[in-house]
């Protein structure tokens, strides 16, 4: 694994919020500027690194208000996230986005139109800051070094509702189809989302309110556009390559029909927020402390369930099918398997946290200035967590991201006394040497970082005996496969 730079704080994009507005600070939405936190690998030397936005949660309102312990970018296990990916050679961004809507307002109708705006702009930034990796990978200088073809996004809690989105939104028109996102307004009715007034799906449209919607008045600019084309005049996509959520849901499974990028889902089917299959999502700490039930129900949304199921049916998640076990190596896959009804990609998640019932995963440090003193997790069985949701995501992530990870996924397996292999030292310093029985000569082996994307490959013909070079790489645990004639095998191999 490699080392991870501090962060480096950027302003991928303004746009408008109504934050002031429900604040009683302003009349009117203002724009702000959208920071994001980006975490490097340190001693990669490769300039083309894959990219994960990753997406905090907090009921898109702002900590403490959101009656949560966070719900920022820097929430501890947001940071724990992104560090995890930087180590394995990723550019992890930590991504703000707009937040806004009045979980008290006495009119339901309204909080849900406002809940539902509030995650319309949310899939607005997360495609602003995919934006604006690409551009600044084109035109800004490749500050960051990545590969703009290779940009996944992560959502957990919250933020899961912003990747599922990300994933399958692709028309506006998917969305006043639906009688549950239409509301009547002034004596009309109108969808909760509007072009017109809300911008494009993509945010890369001006959005202005045509008529009063209190507190909001008529002609507020709700949407800036951000990053639309590149410096020849050519249309930057929004789009990504790979998904993952940690819980939050889908406002519908019909939008999840095509053009949709591989997926992994981690849930907690007891989750009483976010449904695991197709329920009324709620918000929590909205309602009476004491009654849990009295808490905001929204609308119908499908679950990581729901989703994986129609993910399998339409084939999008057949590439992971090429992963085989690893010798020497937990297989998660099975783990997964045991639970998921065989939906690839799908990870339910047992809950043994004694405090928190939707998000095991989640925990909160004492130094992350925007918690409280008391913790609500134990920190030690979150990562614990967050130790299998990597094993998992690892090889998905490097299928769906091309990652050079294809050799590994189809081992016929050879054991490695039956060839008489032999790799020393290990670990390693600057060089190891392997070798093999006069009889069984290597054709090609390739060197894999612990996210199996290939560190080095190399040809050997017909040879029993072989010295490898560091040739700069970190240190840290890799795995080294060795080809036969007959077949393969992988062996551990740590570089001091």
């Amino acid at each position: 694994m490699y080392d991870v730079s501090e962060p480096t704080t950027v302003i991928y994009g303004q746009n408008a919020t109504i934050l002031p507005v429900i604040f009683q600070q302003s009349d009117e939405a203002v724009p702000r500027p959208l920071p994001m936190d980006i975490y490097t690998p340190v001693g990669d030397n490769n300039d083309e690194r894959p990219v994960m936005l990753v997406f905090h949660t907090g009921n898109f309102l702002p900590f403490p208000q959101n009656n949560g312990t966070g719900g920022t970018r820097q929430d501890s296990t947001v940071v724990e996230t992104c560090k995890r990916l930087a180590k394995r050679g990723y550019v992890a961004c930590a991504v703000d986005y707009r937040l806004g809507w009045n979980p008290v307002d006495p009119d339901q109708d309204f909080r849900t139109f406002f809940l539902i705006n509030a995650a319309y702009r949310g899939v607005q930034d997360a495609r602003t800051a995919v934006r604006y990796m690409r551009l600044n990978a084109v035109d800004g200088g490749d500050s960051f070094g990545i590969d703009p073809d290779k940009i996944g996004v992560w959502g957990i809690g919250t933020g899961g509702y912003i990747a599922a989105a990300v994933a399958t939104l692709d028309k506006y028109e998917e969305i006043p189809a639906l009688t549950k996102f239409l509301i009547t307004l002034n004596g009309m009715t109108v969808p909760m989302v509007n072009e017109e007034w809300n911008g494009n799906i993509y945010g890369t449209s001006v959005g202005i309110l045509p008529f009063p919607l209190p507190p909001l008045p008529a002609g507020d600019t709700l949407c800036y556009p951000n990053h639309v084309t590149y410096a020849d005049g050519s249309e930057i996509s929004s789009d990504v390559s790979f998904i993952v959520n940690n819980g939050g849901a889908l406002g519908d499974i019909s939008w999840l029909d095509e053009n949709v990028p591989p997926w992994v889902s981690f849930h907690t089917p007891s989750d009483p927020f976010a449904p695991y299959t197709n329920a009324v999502l709620t918000v929590p700490g909205t309602g009476d402390p004491a009654d849990p039930s009295d808490d905001f129900a929204v609308m119908a949304v499908d679950g990581s369930y729901n989703i994986q199921q129609k993910m399998t049916e339409l084939g999008f998640n057949d590439i992971f099918d090429a992963i085989l076990p690893e010798p020497n190596v937990v297989d998660y896959s099975e783990v997964a398997d045991s639970r998921n009804d065989g939906y690839n990609g799908l990870f339910p998640t047992p809950n043994n946290s004694p405090v928190n019932n939707s998000a095991p995963w989640d925990f909160y440090a004492d130094d992350i200035p925007t918690i409280p003193p008391q913790s609500i997790s134990d920190p030690v069985l979150a990562k614990t967590y967050w130790d299998t949701i990597f094993a998992y995501v690892a090889p998905r992530a490097c299928l769906a991201l091309d990652l050079g990870c294809a050799d590994i996924t189809s081992i016929n397996e050879i054991d490695a006394a039956v060839v008489n292999f032999q790799l020393a030292p290990n670990p390693a310093g600057e060089t190891f040497r392997i070798s093999t029985a006069s009889d069984q000569p290597m054709i090609s082996t390739q060197l894999f970082d612990v996210m199996g994307k290939v560190a080095q490959d190399i040809t050997i013909i017909n040879n029993t005996d072989h010295v490898i070079s560091r040739n700069g790489l970190a240190p840290g645990l890799y795995y080294i496969k060795v080809n036969f004639k007959e077949g393969s095998l992988v062996e551990k191999v740590i570089f001091k």
